[in-house]
């Protein structure tokens, strides 16, 4: 898997979790596939942090998913 699609995915999964975490918070309920989610995602990007030479810059990150995008998509 490439650095710049784990990182994408990565983060899509952990913007994604919030509501999720959220909603579970206030059903008074353990957000158990939250935390796990959200442990994959992070595991996804720290993957991504470690994979690529001298890491990620956040003014790079933009760049990064449309270059993903582009490039994934027809």
């Amino acid at each position: 898997m490439d650095s710049d699609l784990a990182l994408v995915i990565g983060l899509i999964l952990a913007v994604l979790t919030i509501p999720s975490i959220l909603s579970a918070l206030s059903d008074r309920r353990a957000p158990r596939a939250s935390a796990i989610t959200i442990l994959i995602a992070g595991g996804l990007i720290l993957f991504a942090i470690l994979g690529k030479p001298g890491g990620y810059q956040l003014d790079q990150l933009p760049d990064v998913f449309v270059n993903v995008v582009a490039r994934y998509m027809p």
